[in-house]
C-alpha cells in the first residue's frame, strides 16, 4: 500500500511539474483550454493544466524581414531590381495567433507586393532621388494592412536599386554631359567677368594721364626678366607723332 501511494505521489508531482511553464521577459503566451483561447500568459512562471490546456509563446521583440530583390517596372517603364528590409514587432499577441496562420510569412509576402506596387507608381528619377519618401509610403501601407494581424511596422528601408546595364551607360553619359555643360557655363561666365574688368581698366587708363606709360613700363619689366628675349620699344609719344 505504501509503495502504491509513493507511485501515486510521484505521478501527481510529475503531473504538476509538467504544467509549470516559463515565459521569458521578451515573450508573451496564449493559453488555450480545450482548444479555446482563455487568456494571456505574462512573463514568469505560469501553470498550464496538462491534457486540458495548451499554450503558445510569441516573441514580441522587433523582427527583421529581408525582402528579396523584386523585378519592378517604374511608371516610366524602366525595369529595376529593388530589395528592402522591414522592421516590425508583435503589438497584439492575440491577433497575431488567432487572425493569421503564419504572421512572419504573411508580413514577408505583404512587404514584397507592396514594394512592387509603390515602385510602379513612381518614375526612375523619383525612385533614386526620393528613396526616403518612398520607404515611408511603403511603411504606411504595410502598417495599415497588418494592423488586423496585431503587428506594428517600425520602419521600412530600401537597400539597393539595381539598374539595367544599358540604363547605367545612359545615365553615365548624361552625367558627363551635365558636367561639361557646367564647365562651359563657368568658363563663359569667367570670360564675361574678365571682359568687363578689361573694359573698366581701359576706361580708367584712358582717363588717367600717365597710366598707359606705367602699364607699359610694368609690361617691359615683366618681359625683361628673360634675357634670351629681345624687343624694340617705341615710346607712346613717337606713335603719336607718326599718326600726325
Amino acid at each position: 500500500m505504501a509503495e502504491f501511494l509513493i507511485i501515486i505521489g510521484i505521478l501527481v508531482l510529475v503531473f504538476i511539474l509538467s504544467g509549470i511553464k516559463v515565459i521569458y521577459e521578451y515573450e508573451q503566451g496564449l493559453r488555450f483550454t480545450l482548444g479555446k483561447y482563455t487568456g494571456i500568459m505574462s512573463p514568469g512562471l505560469n501553470i498550464v493544466i496538462p491534457i486540458f490546456q495548451t499554450y503558445q509563446k510569441v516573441d514580441v521583440r522587433v523582427k527583421t524581414i529581408d525582402v528579396p530583390k523584386q523585378d519592378c517596372i517604374t511608371r516610366d517603364n524602366v525595369s529595376v531590381n529593388v530589395d528592402a528590409v522591414t522592421y516590425y514587432f508583435v503589438e497584439s499577441v492575440e491577433k497575431s495567433i488567432l487572425n493569421v496562420e503564419d504572421f512572419y510569412y504573411a508580413m514577408s509576402q505583404l512587404s514584397q507586393t507592396t514594394m512592387r506596387d509603390v515602385v510602379g507608381e513612381v518614375t526612375l528619377d523619383e525612385l533614386l532621388a526620393k528613396r526616403d519618401q518612398i520607404s515611408d509610403k511603403i511603411k504606411l501601407i504595410i502598417d495599415k494592412a497588418s494592423d488586423a494581424w496585431g503587428l506594428r511596422v517600425e520602419r521600412v528601408e530600401l537597400k539597393h536599386v539595381e539598374l539595367p546595364s544599358d540604363m547605367k551607360r545612359i545615365m553615365a553619359r548624361e552625367a558627363e554631359a551635365e558636367r561639361e555643360k557646367r564647365g562651359v557655363i563657368i568658363k563663359s561666365a569667367g570670360e564675361v567677368i574678365a571682359a568687363k574688368n578689361l573694359a573698366a581698366a581701359a576706361a580708367l587708363m584712358a582717363k588717367t594721364p600717365g597710366a598707359m606709360q606705367l602699364r607699359t613700363l610694368q609690361t617691359i619689366n615683366d618681359i625683361s626678366a628673360d634675357p634670351s628675349q629681345k624687343f624694340i620699344f617705341f615710346p607712346t609719344e613717337f606713335m603719336s607723332m607718326m599718326k600726325k
